[in-house]
């Protein structure tokens, strides 16, 4: 008996020995265990967070007009900026222990192992919203152990290194909705059409169920699986105390209403437009050390949607059916914000910007640039030159030229630059060149913004050199701004994906490029355009415009074979437009020739609808004076065709209209003047 209790005890103390053996080797095991995993995860230090971010376009208005995106569509937004129904939507039914585990829950991981065995395959999942977050971010969704292990490594470097918060953060961001949609801001706005941080209860619920199984639980494609999923949700929600039954209740018999639809059939806003923007952003944040591929930034545009909707409805009104193409832009002289581009009739067929891209020869919208040259070199608008058939020589002597005017006529008797810009005179132009010289054209043109350059022919003095739209209506609206070098930009502002701005546009002014006084008084000379007053063997160019004008326009057309131009500003807005052939087709269609003017008045009358008319205001150093148009003397009664000029002090005329030595200026028979004179009002 004795014996029989001593082995006994022996026996228990030999157990008892080797358990605590081998419980001391299993705790050794696991804290050797833990601290390699601590070893490891200090020395491979944080995982990145970074993720591929759309970057999100605004208008003027701070109103989203559209986005870019590499490969995901995904706007990133703090944790504080999404509904805490969606926030308390996930940790109760993905992680309910989130704040207090260390990125396992062992106990769900016991259970899917031991179903795993029973299934002997990999069967169910037990993964935390951290070890969910580290496989959207660093893997695929291959069900495997490598997989796995792998997982649990990068979420326990994620834990050590990171507050809950923003792994919750993270997680929201990245999950897959389906449709094209990452992250709970692309989703809701998908879905309903509204930012994350406004969704409400059932809607939460409705979009933390995809994430279960996004094409199984999408509410598009399968709406009864979404609400059951939905209802399974809002169950967990009240199982974990986030809501009350009454809630759910109420959320589960709410009626969902998608706004998908709304988002399919949305067209991208100003896609011309905004591929410029991005041009321009790329070049900023390479200035600045960044990269655009980051993503995420928000970039505040110049985009008035008025005038880009106005934009496209005069074009998509006038352009006729054919092969004719568009290229439309509008931008303040103040501070050279683009308001509105078109690039051409359709972008889905063609994305070729032919604002930026296409260079074509702009006709006699290049004359006011000579003009301008001309004003800086002694001439005024009461400079008279003779305008008879003329053939000029070049190059020497070894070349001749012959330029016509487009009716075929001449005028044959002297006319004033005044006259000769309205009806656009192209011997005029042509000899105003040959007095002013290539070298001062050039320059000009250079300084107004045109960097192409001139060939030395007196054809340049009709526009034969070609540019884009973008450089030519930069021009004018340099002129508008009163000779001050205004840049034209697209973006007003950019930020990053944390919201500091990395860039915003400079206030300063830029430099006068040509004299307040010039840039008036060549603004003035545009008007015109539009005054019957100035016909003689041919019309002012404008006259077919002038039935829909209320308000003064400075403006200029061009026409070639092939290019139709129109550009023109009040003091606030420049508006251009091109139409032509891609292929360079000769314009022989009275539709296709009438599209360019329609297109401009219908586009200006419309933005300044329901605003007072703008004067233009002359500067010191400007006065304005009525002359008749016939001699440039000072207006009398007698006279019968009159005009407001304006023209610098030292250019005032000192002679009447009367005046018999004016009147031998002209050579050849006289309108009779019947002509009603432009509202003089519209220029005061």
């Amino acid at each position: 008996m004795q014996r029989t209790d001593y082995v006994k005890k022996k026996k228990r103390r030999t157990f008892l020995r080797r358990f605590s053996l081998l419980a001391i080797t299993a705790l050794t095991a696991v804290l050797t265990m833990f601290g390699a995993l601590r070893l490891y995860a200090q020395m491979t230090g944080a995982p990145s967070l970074s993720v591929p971010k759309a970057s999100v376009f605004l208008d003027k208005d701070g109103k989203q007009i559209g986005d870019r995106f590499s490969a995901e569509r995904r706007y990133w937004v703090d944790l504080d900026e999404i509904s805490p129904f969606l926030v308390d939507a996930v940790v109760a039914t993905e992680d309910r222990n989130f704040y207090k585990h260390n990125g396992f829950d062992y106990r769900r991981i016991a259970g899917a192992v031991l179903k795993d065995i029973k299934a002997r395959r990999k069967a169910e999942g037990a993964s935390t919203i951290t070890q969910q977050y580290a496989r959207n971010l660093y893997l695929t969704h291959t069900k495997s152990w490598k997989r796995k292990i792998n997982e649990a490594l990068y979420a326990y470097r994620m834990e050590v290194f990171y507050d809950k918060d923003v792994i919750l953060e993270g997680y929201l961001n990245t999950v897959y909705f389906d449709h094209g949609m990452y992250g709970v801001e692309a989703a809701s706005q998908f879905y309903f059409g509204k930012p994350a941080k406004d969704l409400t209860l059932e809607e939460s619920a409705v979009i933390v169920a995809i994430a279960k199984g996004p094409s199984i639980y999408s509410p598009i494609d399968n709406p009864e699986n979404s609400k059951k999923r939905k209802e399974l949700v809002l169950s967990s929600m009240v199982a974990e105390g986030y809501i009350t039954e009454r809630q759910a209740d109420r959320a589960k018999a709410e009626q969902i209403a998608l706004k998908s639809r709304e988002w399919a059939g949305a067209k991208r806003v100003a896609p011309y437009f905004l591929d410029e923007v991005w041009k321009e952003a790329e070049e900023i944040l390479t200035a600045k050390g960044r990269h655009a591929a980051e993503g995420g930034w928000v970039i505040r545009t110049t985009l008035n949607p008025h005038h880009q909707q106005t934009a496209e409805e005069v074009i998509t009104k006038w352009m006729p059916e054919s092969e004719l193409q568009v290229g439309f832009m509008s931008i303040e002289p103040e501070t050279g914000s683009i308001t509105s581009l078109v690039g051409g009739v359709d972008y889905t067929t063609s994305p070729f910007n032919r604002v930026t891209q296409a260079k074509r020869q702009p006709g006699s919208a290049m004359k006011p640039i000579l003009y301008a040259a001309a004003l800086e070199n002694g001439f005024n608008p009461l400079t008279f030159l003779s305008t008879e058939k003329t053939i000029f020589t070049y190059d020497d002597g070894r070349s001749t030229y012959e330029p016509k005017n487009v009716n075929g006529k001449f005028a044959d008797h002297p006319i004033s630059l005044a006259q000769a810009l309205a009806i656009s005179d192209n011997i005029f132009a042509v000899k105003t060149l040959e007095e002013v010289g290539y070298k001062n054209f050039q320059q000009m043109a250079e300084r107004l913004g045109i960097e192409t350059k001139f060939q030395n022919s007196p054809a340049i003095a009709l526009g034969t050199t070609e540019a884009t739209l973008l450089e030519m209506t930069n021009a004018f609206n340099r002129i508008a701004a009163g000779g001050v070098e205004v840049e034209p930009t697209a973006i007003v502002s950019i930020a990053d994906a944390d919201g500091k701005t990395v860039y915003e546009r400079p206030k300063k002014k830029g430099k006068q490029i040509i004299s307040e006084q010039d840039a008036f008084v060549m603004t003035h000379l545009l008007t015109g355009m539009f005054d019957p007053v100035f016909n003689d063997y041919t019309s002012a160019t404008g006259l077919s415009m002038r039935q829909k004008q209320t308000r003064p326009y400075a403006a200029k057309s061009g026409t070639t074979i092939s290019d139709q131009y129109l550009i023109g500003f009040t003091p606030s807005l420049t508006a251009g437009v091109w139409t032509g052939f891609d292929a360079g087709k000769q314009l022989t269609d009275p539709q296709d020739q009438g599209a360019t003017k329609k297109i401009w008045i219908n586009f200006m009358e419309e933005v300044h609808s329901g605003r007072k008319p703008e004067p233009f205001i002359p500067p010191e150093g400007v006065n304005g004076v009525i002359v008749d148009v016939e001699t440039g003397g000072l207006a009398v009664a007698e006279c019968e065709r009159q005009r407001l000029v304006y023209v610098k002090e030292k250019d005032m005329p000192q002679k009447l209209c009367t005046d018999k030595t004016l009147q031998e200026q002209r050579v050849g028979d006289n309108e009779d003047g019947s002509f009603n004179l432009f509202p003089f009002s519209f220029f005061d």
